[in-house]
């Protein structure tokens, strides 16, 4: 039997919600938060890694709906425009317009003032340690947690040079837990990516590649410098003999990584319930599909609300 809210049993347990990494499926946590809003099931913790970290951070401070509106206007060009190529620094992309994008709105926002406790997890490139960037300006915090190595340049916080968290701890319950979760919810992006990309077989990883490399190769082009950049870049594009490019390898073992080190997180500090939306065949820099994307996030999240209340049930 399904219901809209838990049962008042007793004292209500401190829900925790983890995001995961993911990239542009991020956008399914969108749908997810919406359908546990709309269920009646407050979060009472979020931890976010990479875009679980924006989305989380955003949700924390109110202005999801803004977030929202955003990624449904996204087309790929328009996202794109976004993305300031740099030749040196760290990483392809500056993120500058993207964090300038943030500061419109979230520029004053400090996490330790947040209404929701709220945490961005990040890796100190240096030592390979883990970061839980739970106080200071929320903006650079979520910055640094998507600072994916290769495309967007290290931020430096505190001293420490910053890299995305999803090298170290892909979708954080044990934070969540750490910040007083009695009941942690994670949301796990990756869950059923390995076995697509792997039924597809790998003569067709070519052909998944070209759509972004296409648009990575025209952008490289755009505007002044457009040559210099296409001759800088171009290689890491280039495929010879149905061989994956650089930038496909960088990406593709990116994504195993967070599978694998996602697994193995998860196997050793369990959640209390894992919503997994069915994403898989939705590539990593499909940012133009956020209206797909948050239709699946709700619809897992709906699918695991039986569950979810049981579980509140269970520690009530």
């Amino acid at each position: 039997m399904n219901r809209s809210a838990p049962t008042d049993t007793g004292r209500k347990p401190k829900i925790g919600l983890a995001l995961g990494s993911g990239a542009a499926r991020g956008w399914a946590h969108i749908g997810l938060l919406n359908a546990l809003d709309r269920a009646g099931i407050k979060i009472d913790v979020v931890c976010g890694t990479s875009v679980g970290a924006v989305v989380g951070g955003v949700y924390a401070s109110g202005r999801l709906p803004i977030l929202e509106e955003w990624v449904r206007s996204l087309s790929r060009l328009n996202m794109f425009r976004y993305a300031d190529i740099k030749i040196a620094g760290g990483g392809l992309i500056g993120g500058d317009r993207l964090v300038a994008l943030l500061d419109e709105h979230l520029s004053e926002v400090r996490i330790e003032q947040l209404a929701t406790p709220f945490a961005a997890i990040a890796c100190d490139i240096a030592t390979g340690h883990e970061i839980w960037l739970s106080r200071g300006p929320l903006v650079p915090a979520m910055r640094a947690s998507f600072a994916l190595p290769g495309l967007f340049g290290p931020v430096q916080l505190n001293g420490d040079w910053l890299v995305d968290g999803a090298l170290v701890n892909p979708i954080p319950v044990t934070v969540c837990r750490a910040l007083g979760a009695d009941l942690v919810i994670a949301s796990n992006l990756n869950a059923d990516i390995i076995g697509k990309q792997r039924r597809r077989g790998s003569r067709k990883m070519k052909a998944a590649e070209t759509d972004v490399e296409k648009e990575w190769r025209s952008f490289a082009s755009l505007g002044k410098g457009g040559r210099l950049r296409r001759r800088l870049l171009g290689p890491l594009f280039k495929t010879e003999n149905d061989a994956p490019s650089v930038f496909s390898v960088m990406v593709a073992s990116l994504a195993i990584i967070q599978d694998r080190l996602g697994r193995s997180r998860l196997a050793g500090d369990p959640p209390d319930v894992t919503i997994a939306p069915k994403i898989g065949h939705i590539a990593q820099f499909d940012f133009e599909k956020a209206d797909e994307l948050i239709a699946e996030g709700d619809a897992a999240a709906t699918r695991a609300l039986e569950e979810i209340h049981e579980a509140i049930d269970a520690l009530a």
